[in-house]
C-alpha cells in the first residue's frame, strides 16, 4: 500500500492538534495533484504528518480512516493521528537524503499531499 506525507502550517493545524483530536477530516487541498493522491488513498494507508511554515520538519504519523471520493472535486478524506516520530526530521537533514533526491517532497516544494516510497517511509519511521 502506498505512503503519503502531508503538510500543515502549524498555525493552521499542528500535529499537536490532531493527538488532541484524535481524528480529524483532511481538508483544504485544492491543488489537482494533491487531489488526485487524497482520491487514490485507502482505509489503512499510512502518512507523515510535517509542518511546513518556520519549522520546516516531519513531526508524526497518521493512518487513514476512510476516503468519500464521490466528490471528484473534494474527496473527504478521515485520518486519525499516530504517533510522534522517535527522531524529528527536518527539511534540510530530508535535502541531503539521497533517497528524496526525485521526491515531489523537493521537486514541487507546494504540494501539500505527497507520496512516500517504502524507503522513504521507513526513513521517516525508523
Amino acid at each position: 500500500m502506498p505512503c503519503f506525507l502531508f503538510k500543515s502550517e502549524p498555525g493552521v493545524y499542528s500535529f499537536d492538534d490532531l493527538l488532541r483530536d484524535g481524528e480529524t477530516v483532511w481538508d483544504g487541498v485544492t491543488n489537482p495533484t494533491a487531489v488526485k493522491h487524497l482520491r487514490e488513498m485507502k482505509p489503512g494507508t499510512k502518512w507523515i504528518f510535517y509542518h511546513t511554515g518556520d519549522e520546516r520538519t516531519a513531526v508524526g504519523t497518521g493512518t487513514v480512516l476512510s476516503v468519500d471520493a464521490s466528490d471528484p472535486k473534494v474527496p473527504i478524506v478521515r485520518v486519525k493521528a499516530g504517533k510522534r516520530l522517535k527522531r524529528l526530521r527536518t527539511l534540510a537533514e530530508i535535502k541531503a537524503e539521497k533517497l528524496f533526491a526525485r521526491s515531489p517532497l523537493l521537486i514541487i516544494g507546494r504540494l501539500s499531499v505527497v507520496p512516500l516510497t517504502k524507503d522513504q517511509w521507513d526513513w521517516f519511521a525508523k
